[in-house]
């Protein structure tokens, strides 16, 4: 890091995501569905010593009453949320998509991971200082889906 450069939000957790990502991809290549990728994806996380959660229910809320439920692909060491996309361009809206999941929970970092023709990873990032928030409306933590 040069002087002057403020860290990384996870800076450690990331760099092992985004390798295993790599990894993922370079033994698999293109073409498979985003469910294939993310049993690889699992896989490979685990076996670097993380803890990693698929298909994680949150809700949202409005005007401090839930309104609905959204799944997010994956959560890692209870820190990172991960959206995995294919297919051969990345989807328009997608680092969006990942942006709200981050609004509704109390995570403030994300990756989309596009495993596409050629691989491609887009942080987003939404600190928690930043979240509007109710006291009634505060969401609470993840819960991977039973």
């Amino acid at each position: 890091m040069k002087q002057g450069e403020l860290p990384l939000l996870h800076a450690e957790l990331t760099r092992s995501v985004i390798g295993g990502f790599f990894q993922v991809h370079r033994e698999l290549g293109f073409g498979f569905r985003e469910h294939i990728y993310a049993l690889a994806l699992e896989r490979e996380l685990s076996q670097r010593g993380h803890e990693v959660a698929r298909e994680v229910h949150t809700l949202v809320y409005f005007r401090g009453k839930p309104l609905a439920r959204q799944t997010l692909d994956m959560v890692v060491d209870e820190k990172l949320v991960l959206e995995i996309k294919t297919g051969e361009r990345p989807p328009p809206g997608g680092t969006a998509q990942l942006f709200g999941y981050l609004c509704a929970t109390d995570l403030e970092l994300g990756l989309l991971l596009y495993f596409g023709p050629e691989p491609k990873f887009y942080r987003v990032i939404f600190e928690n200082r930043l979240k509007r928030r109710t006291a009634e409306a505060a969401p609470a933590a993840v819960t991977p889906r039973p």
